[in-house]
Order: C-alpha cells, then sequence, then structure tokens
C-alpha cells in the first residue's frame, strides 16, 4: 500500500463534496509528474490525505481511498483516479502545523515552492497527520 496527498480547492472540490457524493474520479489533472503518478503507482487501496488548497486555512481536511486504478480522460495523455470518502477531520490540519511538527520536515508539501497537486506522502507521515487530524 502507498500514501498521498491530493490537492483541491475547496471551491471546486471539497471534503464536504466527498463525503456527499461517497466516490468521485479525480480528473482535471494537467502536471505530466503528477500524471505519471496517478497513472504508474496508485493502486487500489492506496489511503489519500484530501489537501484543502487557496483555503483559510489551506491543509489536509481529512482522507480517501483509491478504488479505481487509472483509467483515460477524454483529452489524452491524461487520466485520472477514483477515490472514495474515508474520514473527515474535525479541523483543517493547517500547513503552517505540518511545516512544524517534528516527523514531517521532508514531507512534500512542506518544502518551499511545492505545488504538485498530487504527491507522495511516507506511511510515518501519513500517521502523523491522521493523528493530527484526529485531535
Amino acid at each position: 500500500m502507498k500514501y498521498w496527498l491530493m490537492k483541491s480547492e475547496p471551491s471546486a472540490y471539497s471534503i464536504d463534496d466527498l463525503k456527499r457524493d461517497k466516490k468521485t474520479s479525480w480528473n482535471g489533472v494537467r502536471n505530466y509528474q503528477a500524471r505519471n503518478y496517478m497513472r504508474d503507482e496508485m493502486r487500489v487501496g492506496d489511503k489519500v490525505l484530501f489537501y484543502a488548497s487557496n483555503a483559510d486555512p489551506a491543509g489536509v481536511s481529512g482522507i480517501a481511498e483509491i478504488v479505481r486504478e487509472a483509467h483515460p480522460e477524454k483529452e489524452e495523455p491524461w487520466v485520472m483516479v477514483d477515490l472514495a470518502f474515508v474520514e473527515k477531520f474535525p479541523a483543517v490540519v493547517p500547513l503552517d502545523t505540518l511545516k512544524t511538527t517534528r516527523g514531517l520536515e521532508n514531507m512534500v508539501v512542506t518544502r518551499k515552492g511545492s505545488r504538485l497537486s498530487v504527491q507522495p506522502v511516507t506511511k510515518p507521515e501519513f500517521d502523523i497527520v491522521t493523528k493530527l487530524g484526529r485531535k
């Protein structure tokens, strides 16, 4: 099993939307590295930190799970995966908290200039963020 962080602007699609819909196709990714992660590495059962970007505060708002591996979008060469709702945290774990929490120093999202919408996360990072989110 692998772990991921996937970003979405709440005005476009939020953790509440995913909770309501129960599952969704994660489409519209237009970055080759992010596409390659989805196409080549994501598998059914992988866990996802759902990250609210351009939000106040920006941060992790819950957990999702990959329920369908990469399949083509209408526009080649782009692909999408399907996510299912797992859990919404009581409060967003803000980016500032991620940046100052021991064990998350190397998390991709905490790096300066990190804008990739699909990022790998280690199991220890996933566990730390999940613990923070459930407080």
